[in-house]
């Protein structure tokens, strides 16, 4: 079994109770199970300024999927929830991403790890810290380490 550590958000409809049932969802999935899933964040748009604001949260997960498969996975979830791709940073139903995979370091062309931003970003930070307050970012350290510098990009726990 591996640890894998999604990213959940959402800003179309009502975001929240989105985020909720997507938590549901990751526990469904196959040969995985939900094991922890953070506070809601309520958050200021990234990119594109003028769209509602966004809920944000992370889950722990137990998966014997590999990363690509898992990543499959969650685009199913995310076309299940109505998720259209129509532009970078735009507004969207529910937008899925791994963030870490076990201590793996890995790029592709569908999939890097860590993800690439994580450590620039409160929204997906904050909700990090909730699940691990620990967590070392493999290639990064420590997550604890980067919290100061994104202490103002304005993140609300619900």
């Amino acid at each position: 079994m591996s640890l894998a550590y999604i990213a959940l958000g959402a800003n179309l409809g009502d975001p929240a109770a989105t985020v909720n049932a997507a938590f549901a969802a990751l526990d469904q999935l196959p040969q995985s199970r939900l094991l922890a899933k953070s506070a809601l964040y309520r958050t200021a748009p990234v990119g594109i300024a003028d769209q509602p604001e966004f809920v944000n949260a992370a889950a722990l997960i137990d998966t014997t999927l590999a990363p690509e498969a898992l990543l499959d996975a969650l685009l199913g979830i995310e076309q299940a929830f109505g998720r259209v791709r129509a532009e970078r940073n735009g507004p969207r139903t529910l937008d899925l991403d791994i963030l870490l995979y076990d201590d793996l370091m890995l790029a592709t062309p569908r999939l890097t790890l860590p993800h690439p931003r994580l450590h620039l970003r409160a929204f997906v930070l904050q909700p990090l810290a909730d699940l691990a307050p620990d967590l070392a970012i493999p290639g990064r350290g420590r997550l604890a380490a980067w919290l100061p510098a994104v202490a103002n990009q304005g993140i609300c726990r619900l």
